[in-house]
């Protein structure tokens, strides 16, 4: 189950990945020249085979001068038609791109540069034009998402009087996501989805550490002094957070305008993923006084499975962030015990 999430979860952001990285107008316009290009050198350097061919019939005398300039001449006339329908296609997909380019279905990185060439038999392609076209803002965004803070349990829906280090248990996030803005013509609603890895550390109270007995996972208290104890989760999640822009458009050029970030904004949503490792790190000193760091993977019953709930509010990059699992930490104790963090996330345009 937990592989089958993992794979899931990168099928779908590659997908995403893939929907949203479209090249610019500028760059499939390069390629359609390019192509355009690779067509006429292909033909012109068949031609100059063919053209060697029939020199070397003449110079053999098998034909005369007059019979091998006029097949010079038909062999030209075909190249030129050849040239003139294999860049028909490409003149096409040209005319498609220019299309979708005035709907505003293309961004741009920058305005169009005259660009003009001539090919075969009166055939003449002419791309772009007037610096004319300018930068278009794309309706989804790509971030960098970083957060930290504090991590803890509830327990009998409470985090008071925790067996765990309320400043000691920390915890981190990291991912890409991707930001749309969900009406063409409003900037308020945003919907932000992608991928991230969450690490979430909790350090036991009162020199304890973790210990397994059969389905059961619970605190024992350690026979040697602890310097530190922590046990660590690792998971691969994927969030799914509406958010709220509170910027208004800009007219610039008579042109609408939507900047995202630039004021106050809040987000509240979910996140559903798998469990990608747990581990326990027990720090003390030995009898000889030497410093001992034992580090032990294993599933320590923690729940394949992660889903939860997540809400943040804030200014421009920075907000205060909150997220809670909904599905208990350890999958049979018997005292059911939930996963809660509240931090600081940075989204990073």
């Amino acid at each position: 189950m937990k592989n089958f999430i993992i794979y899931l979860a990168v099928f779908i952001v590659s997908s995403i990945a893939k929907l949203y990285s479209q090249e610019t107008f500028e760059e499939q316009v390069k390629v359609i020249s390019q192509e355009i290009e690779r067509i006429t050198k292909e033909e012109k350097a068949h031609l100059k085979e063919l053209v060697e061919q029939v020199n070397s019939k003449m110079e053999q005398g098998i034909i005369s001068r007059e019979q091998a300039n006029e097949e010079k001449i038909k062999l030209a006339e075909a190249t030129a038609d050849n040239i003139e329908k294999r860049v028909e296609a490409q003149e096409e997909k040209l005319t498609l791109l220019v299309q979708q380019k005035v709907e505003g279905r293309i961004a741009s990185l920058d305005t169009v540069k005259k660009y003009g060439k001539s090919y075969g038999k009166g055939l003449k392609v002419v791309i772009g034009g007037k610096d004319t076209i300018q930068y278009r803002e794309k309706r989804t965004t790509s971030q960098l998402v970083f957060a930290l803070g504090v991590n803890n349990l509830v327990t009998n829906q409470s985090v008071a009087n925790s067996n765990y280090r309320y400043w000691g248990s920390h915890f981190y996030e990291l991912g890409w996501t991707y930001n749309t803005r969900i009406f063409k013509n409003d900037n308020l609603l945003h919907f932000k989805y992608g991928l991230s890895l969450q690490y979430n550390n909790l350090r036991p109270t009162d020199n304890r550490y973790f210990a397994v007995h059969g389905p059961q996972t619970l605190l024992e208290t350690s026979a040697i002094n602890l310097k530190d104890s922590r046990l660590r989760n690792v998971n691969l999640v994927m969030p799914l957070y509406l958010e709220f822009d509170t910027q208004p458009k800009q007219v610039k050029n008579n042109k609408d305008v939507y900047k995202i970030q630039e004021g106050f904004r809040f987000g509240f949503g979910g996140f559903a993923g798998a469990n990608l490792k747990t581990k326990q790190i027990l720090k003390y000193n030995d009898a000889n006084g030497d410093r001992v760091t034992q580090k032990t993977k294993g599933d320590f019953n923690v729940n394949d499975f992660i889903y939860g709930l997540g809400a943040y509010i804030g200014y421009k990059e920075t907000s205060l962030y909150l997220k809670y699992d909904l599905n208990p930490l350890f999958e049979d104790n018997q005292e059911k015990q939930n996963n809660i963090s509240l931090g600081v996330r940075f989204d990073l345009n």
